[in-house]
């Protein structure tokens, strides 16, 4: 593993232990370190690992990015794909009804004059600012290049965290329990043990109601099929550009990862509860289909071709009252675990890292972690937390649940909702932070 390069040859006087080592807990470290930061990480697995297949990053996420270094932009890029075909290139997404449901009898999900689109034709597209960077990536393989850029002295695993106390020699320090048996202590304590985080469960109370996640009544099919395969079902624009098809209470993603060699494939899928205690759960490929059988012949060459279908319940976080108490503090999905449906979920993670590791970088003594904590809460919670709510609301959206099937309203509603997310001032929003630590937590934002 290579060496951050950090910023100032002098070491803070205090030291932090991050808890979790997913992409938000990396990238937080690597952030820390720039800063000259003493830290230690701390993941429950034997090794660095992610779960899942295809995460987006938008625009926002990507000058996150080189905002905290350049080494986390260029691993990035090293394994972002992003749409290739000359039309598609400033495309989020091109977006198509794939419910035969929704057609009439000769087809048509919308007429125009005498002609109209039909079930798997295009209806608009979503599209970028040509200059944003931005794509889709294995989480895998960017958490490989990002695992290279932490020194390997800072990482302990198996280290799963079961309590914390404050310490006992008055320092204001933190002692964190876990199930080896072992104890640390550290100056502060960052969760970014992801959404069954165990640092928020203990730093709102289990009697909180938004201590847990909740059902947020959808779930999914996951599933990578070889780009050869893909063409051969879809076409080669279709699979090798991403696709969105909506549905009644059902929509499915389709996008390249791994440089163009694999369609990653997301199908979506409602219910009222979900009693299972695994959020992962095997099924089968009849299960799956017959979710989408009233659907169209696309959308059904694409489940067909899933193998080995798993089920993912998507939950999300409750709205917290706080994301500190003292000096423990939740970042990314410990803080704000989101559904994905604006694929925005791990861009704020990254946002996160940048706003919290710039105001520790401003602290000058141990005590002054406190006014960190107060001034990161009052200026991420407020946007991370809408994230949460318009993601649950944009999943109805293209499900026909919440403008219906009116496909004008729907259309509209897409292509605003996305502008806030992508169109942010970073380093304004660090400026508000960096105010608010300053001048109290009552400054004006």
């Amino acid at each position: 593993m290579a060496s951050s390069e950090p910023s100032t040859s002098t070491q803070k006087p205090f030291n932090v232990a991050i808890i979790g080592g997913g992409i938000a807990g990396l990238t937080l470290a690597i952030s820390l370190l720039q800063h000259s930061i003493p830290l230690i990480l701390y993941e429950s697995a034997p090794r660095f690992g992610e779960i899942g297949a295809g995460v987006a990053f938008g625009p926002n996420a990507a000058t996150a990015m080189e905002l905290i270094s350049p080494k986390i932009k260029e691993a990035f890029d090293r394994c972002k794909t992003v749409n290739p075909s000359e039309r598609c290139l400033d495309s989020w997404f091109s977006v198509r009804v794939g419910d035969a449901r929704k057609a009439d009898k000769e087809g048509f999900v919308r007429r125009a004059g005498s002609g109209g689109v039909k079930v798997g034709e295009i209806l608009f597209e979503h599209t970028f600012q040509s200059s944003w960077s931005r794509g889709g990536v294995h989480r895998a393989h960017f958490l490989d290049e990002m695992v290279k850029l932490v020194p390997e002295d800072v990482s302990r695993f198996g280290k799963k965290l079961v309590d914390f106390e404050d310490a006992e020699d008055g320092s204001g320090d933190v002692v964190l329990r876990f199930a080896d048996g072992t104890a640390a202590q550290h100056s502060a304590v960052i969760g970014c043990d992801g959404i069954k985080s165990r640092t928020r469960e203990i730093l709102l109370g289990k009697e909180d109601p938004a201590a847990r996640a909740v059902f947020s009544g959808k779930y999914a099919y996951r599933g990578l099929i070889p780009m050869e395969k893909a063409i051969e079902i879809l076409g080669e624009e279709k699979a090798k550009n991403s696709q969105m098809y909506f549905g009644y209470h059902g929509h499915l993603l389709t996008f390249p990862i791994e440089k163009g060699k694999t369609m990653n494939v997301v199908a979506f899928n409602s219910r009222e509860t979900w009693d299972d205690p695994n959020w992962v759960v095997r099924t089968t490929k009849e299960e799956m289909l017959a979710d989408y059988s009233s659907w169209g012949p696309q959308v059904l060459s694409i489940v067909s071709a899933m193998q080995k279908p798993d089920i993912w319940a998507l939950f999300n976080h409750p709205p917290a009252p706080t994301y500190f108490k003292d000096r423990v503090c939740l970042l990314g999905d410990a803080a704000h675990a989101t559904t994905p449906h604006q694929g925005a979920g791990a861009g704020m993670c990254i946002e996160d890292a940048y706003i919290l590791s710039n105001l520790m970088k401003e602290a000058s003594v141990v005590e002054d972690l406190h006014k960190v904590f107060e001034a990161y809460d009052q200026v991420r919670r407020p946007r991370t937390q809408r994230l949460v709510e318009t993601s649950k609301e944009a999943g109805m959206l293209y499900d026909f649940e919440l403008e219906g099937d009116d496909l004008d309203k729907v259309e509209a509603n897409m292509l605003e909702r996305m502008r806030w997310i992508w169109d942010v001032d970073l380093p304004g929003e660090l400026e508000k932070a960096v105010r608010v630590y300053r001048n109290g937590v009552k400054a004006k934002l």
